[in-house]
């Protein structure tokens, strides 16, 4: 992601009332969190949410300073005599309905100078746009993972000069970067997930950049992922990272386009006259590191373009687990208790499959490398053969046998390659293996269709 300072040039009316250009009011109410001790007024305050006063920083169009400089010199805040408490989930509440444009602009009224967007290269540019139209000043950061598309790099630049903006970059450490390439090499992820390298080139740079703010912006939808993504609220207390006071509880959280659909913020986009990241004109959606993600087809999920070798609920970098959608009926545990969609399943999911002997729909199980190409090629078919059965009484399931995994799906489940499919039916304990080579949807239809 990268961090900007800007102000513009006029400002714009919100609800029948303007907004200053210059710098808040001493008397502007920014929330805080966490436990603080006043040393020079021998009192302590220990609050799970309290509101201060700050006197943020005068925004200007152009700055070089990182993030980090920046929280590390910022000085103490002024603590009024006046503590209130800030109600998150009732604000969420009162704010559902309203729009990217009010909530962008109470995010901003609130926090000021300690609050920045989170900008990732794609579709969320619209948060910037939305920022200016403000009227108020605004921070962007954006993390450069080292991996970028070139594209994306080149639509940093476009999108600064666009807005008069200088975005504040965060960067992977470079030792880490170096140690898990000597150890594993450059593409770790397609054999063992891709969780490891997100953790060194995204989320703990994105840690570092949290703890100079008392609150950020991202771009997340809930139509992004309904699998993971549903439960977004447009504003909440971060579950997950730590802000400038520490602790968790520190930061706030908001989400201004929770709400809307994809094809209206490309609406609002192209009605602004909105610059976009031209990969989007190649068939990418969701847009991120350049080894992780690729195009997707006309009717496809936009998720699905993302580590498309992984079952689609590891579809998420860590960035935002604080609002992954727990379900835990995704968990197969082979009686009839599985999503009627495809899902992934651990191992003792598929060892109670085939131990039982009646069960009450039957299963059709991928066994999968998330290397494998073929395994890889067959996704699509696999995604709509899943869709094709909603319904039907048949249930689809992937379980990932390479690894650990590999000399059970041997024995057990009679893997000799990738992909395996295997059709449990309903009243035979012994799974029946697919012998040909056709992995289209209507070859595995047929075969489906021939034994339930």
């Amino acid at each position: 992601m990268a961090f900007a300072v800007t102000s513009s040039s006029s400002s714009t009316a919100i609800s029948g009332s303007s907004f200053p250009r210059s710098s808040a009011s001493p008397d502007l109410k920014v929330p805080q969190i966490g436990a603080v001790r006043l040393a020079d007024r021998h009192a302590t305050v220990s609050l799970s949410r309290r509101r201060c006063a700050v006197k943020p920083v005068n925004a200007e169009p152009k700055r070089n300073d990182s993030i980090v400089p920046l929280a590390a010199t910022i000085a103490a805040p002024e603590i009024s005599e006046k503590v209130e408490v800030e109600d998150f989930e009732q604000l969420a509440k009162e704010l559902d309905n309203a729009s990217p444009l009010e909530i962008m602009d109470k995010a901003l009224e609130k926090f000021g100078n300690d609050i920045a967007i989170a900008f990732s290269g794609a579709e969320d540019v619209a948060l910037i746009e939305y920022a200016k139209l403000t009227g108020r000043p605004f921070r962007v950061f954006s993390l450069d993972t080292g991996r970028l598309n070139p594209e994306t790099y080149r639509f940093f630049n476009e999108v600064e000069k666009h807005y008069g903006i200088r975005m504040e970059y965060m960067f992977p450490d470079a030792v880490e970067v170096q140690a898990l390439v000597r150890s594993k090499g450059l593409f770790s992820f397609y054999e063992d997930g891709h969780q490891e390298c997100c953790r060194v080139r995204k989320v703990r740079p994105l840690r570092r950049a949290l703890k100079g703010l008392r609150a950020w912006i991202t771009g997340q939808r809930k139509d992004q992922s309904p699998g993971t993504r549903s439960e977004v609220p447009v504003v909440q207390v971060d579950p997950v990272f730590e802000g400038l006071d520490g602790g968790i509880g520190s930061l706030v959280k908001w989400n201004p386009v929770a709400n809307v659909d994809g094809k209206d913020i490309w609406n609002f986009l192209r009605a602004m006259n909105v610059p976009a990241n031209t990969l989007h004109s190649q068939g990418y959606v969701s847009i991120g590191c350049e080894p992780c993600t690729r195009p997707v087809l006309p009717g496809q999920h936009e998720r699905e373009g993302r580590w498309w070798w992984e079952d689609a609920k590891a579809k998420e970098c860590g960035l935002h687990k604080g609002n992954l959608k727990q379900d835990s009926a995704a968990q197969l545990n082979g009686n009839g208790n599985g999503a009627s969609h495809a899902n992934g399943t651990a191992k003792t999911g598929i060892e109670n499959l085939a131990r039982l002997e009646n069960r009450k729909e039957p299963w059709l199980v991928v066994l999968y490398a998330p290397w494998c190409r073929f395994c890889q090629e067959m996704e699509e078919s696999y995604v709509e053969l899943a869709e094709k059965l909603a319904g039907s009484g048949v249930k689809v399931a992937k379980f990932r046998a390479d690894g650990e995994q590999k000399e059970y799906a041997k024995t057990e489940l009679q893997l000799g390659s990738f992909p395996t499919i295997l059709f449990f039916p309903k009243h035979s304990s012994k799974p029946i293996k697919y012998a040909s080579e056709k992995r289209d949807v209507d070859s595995l239809m047929a075969f489906i269709n021939a034994l339930r």
